[in-house]
């Protein structure tokens, strides 16, 4: 996805809390230092991912653990890539490391999409519209 904004400000909006919380959803915990824990709630719900990588400006990678949250994210890897060239920053994302292709994977990767769409516009408008404001894609 290409945004107009600085890798640096992409980076921060990956990994500080209050900035999370501005285009996904409930951000608590730190994100700004490797080993750390974030935790993303949904309501009653929270799904947490260890800070893997931290490269500033260039990339940023979590890692959900063993036992926390949605049993299908348990080990799976989120994972932003950050590169400029002359006219924009690019975003490349992936969420992988998933065991099977089920109804919550296809739910999943539509929702990514939208909270990246809601990310660029956090970026280039000034405000997301994350959790619970995020485009709803299905009844339930």
């Amino acid at each position: 996805m290409g945004v107009k904004a600085s890798p640096e400000d992409i980076y921060k909006r990956l990994t500080e809390p209050k900035l999370l919380s501005q285009w996904w959803t409930d951000t608590r915990g730190s994100g700004t230092k490797v080993g750390d824990t974030l935790e993303f709630w949904f309501g009653e719900f929270c799904q947490k991912f260890d800070v893997k990588v931290l490269k500033p400006g260039k990339q940023v990678a979590w890692k959900s653990p063993k036992g926390q949250g949605a049993g299908e994210w348990e080990g799976t890897e989120v994972t932003f890539d950050i590169s400029k060239d002359d006219k924009q920053t690019y975003i490349r994302f992936r969420h992988s490391g998933w065991r099977e292709n089920t109804n919550f994977y296809a739910h999943c990767s539509m929702k990514w999409a939208t909270f990246m769409l809601s990310l660029k516009d956090l970026l280039e408008k000034g405000k997301g519209r994350p959790t619970p404001n995020d485009l709803q894609i299905d009844y339930g």
